[in-house]
């Protein structure tokens, strides 16, 4: 089996894990209509303009509720359509449709007395599934944190797209090229890597600047930073670290000193990062280490996981209180900026949490 296949007996597994918390719970079944927990659970990739449901029973029976076209392949029990085109028309009603085709199936069975249900995003097209409505997300984020071997197989293949991504951006940013060009030229270079068209795209292609997306007549200039954040998705899974490039390739002294503050910071965090420390502990003791710097400042989360979103937990922000637990992938991206830096840096690499530390899973150059 190619591991970048879906792995219908690692959706099984998933679901099972989410069974233990049901009965715990005493939920009759969970219903789900996110694009992402209906992957997680079942297995296809559905794109945003489909609206597919799966529900998980008590018994173990999962249904999932997709669209007639394409047919997919599934770990379900049950696969039951909804037209979610009409002569080749997509429908903006496609909720409403397959919420109809669950209802009717649930009809065979005794009205519910708790269902877990997504409280950000359940709709009332399903308003009566059952008696108690319990928020299911909480949990599903919380099983979410710890990557099985194939979706780790997916973000990693994400990740090694963003290598191919960096190479060419090497090669051709010089003074006088346009972001529009760099952000077209790197999308092709992931799509060739991938051989398929990217589920997700992002995230940042300015020159000269914290972020942004690529501005149409905007020409990098010599002496700039170019700041490339690069998160593209492959089969649902997103990657996310980060780069800076001289544009001249002669970064100045200022710029060499902040990087290698920077780097100061990753230093840190393979060193000390192990399950069961505070993320929070982290982003205190790398504000910490880039308050020292001779230039520029810090001002912004240090870094979050990656999954089926691009962000996720754990949180590397002083907002939450996270604990690093084994499973994790998350990305850390310490910055410093200011006008001298023309206009600053961001570097960001990619770490799984194992039993005894963290693992490097974007092993691509850093220098300027």
């Amino acid at each position: 089996m190619n591991p970048l296949d879906t792995d219908l007996s690692a959706c099984r597994a998933r679901q099972e894990r989410l069974l233990h918390y049901m009965h715990l719970m005493q939920l009759d079944m969970v219903v789900v209509t996110q694009i992402e927990h209906v992957q997680y659970l079942a297995g296809p990739r559905f794109g945003w303009v489909f609206s597919p449901a799966a529900v998980l029973h008590a018994d173990g029976k999962l249904t999932l509720v997709a669209p007639a076209k394409p047919t997919v392949e599934a770990a379900a029990d049950e696969i039951l359509t909804y037209d979610a085109q009409l002569h080749s028309t997509l429908r903006n009603d496609q909720r409403k449709a397959s919420s109809e085709v669950l209802m009717k199936a649930m009809q065979s069975r005794p009205l519910a007395a708790r269902v877990g249900v997504e409280f950000s995003s359940f709709g009332v097209h399903m308003s009566c599934i059952g008696k108690e409505l319990v928020d299911i997300e909480p949990t599903l984020y919380r099983l979410r944190r710890k990557k099985d071997d194939d979706e780790l197989a997916r973000i990693c293949h994400a990740i090694d797209g963003t290598k191919a991504m960096y190479k060419l951006a090497r090669e051709i940013i010089r003074p006088g090229i346009s972001e529009i060009e760099v952000f077209n030229r790197l999308q092709g270079a992931a799509v060739e890597y991938y051989g398929e068209m990217l589920t997700g795209t992002g995230n940042d292609y300015q020159c000269g600047s914290r972020g942004g997306p690529p501005r149409n007549n905007r020409l990098a200039e010599a002496g700039e930073l170019y700041i490339l954040d690069l998160g593209p998705a492959f089969r649902g899974y997103f990657a996310d670290n980060s780069r800076a490039i001289a544009v001249d390739g002669q970064p100045s002294e200022l710029q060499l000193a902040a990087w290698s503050q920077i780097m100061q910071v990753f230093k840190h965090l393979e060193a000390t990062v192990k399950p069961g420390k505070s993320c929070r502990e982290l982003f205190d003791e790398a504000q910490a280490i880039l308050d020292q710097s001779p230039i520029g400042v810090f001002n912004h989360h240090l870094g979050h996981g990656i999954g089926l979103f691009p962000h996720e937990a754990p949180h590397l922000n002083p907002n939450w209180d996270d604990v690093f637990q084994v499973g994790d992938v998350f990305t850390a991206e310490p910055g410093l900026y200011a006008p001298e830096l023309r206009a600053g840096m961001r570097i960001e690499n990619d770490y799984l949490v194992t039993e005894d530390g963290v693992k490097l899973l974007s092993d691509i150059p850093l220098e300027l």
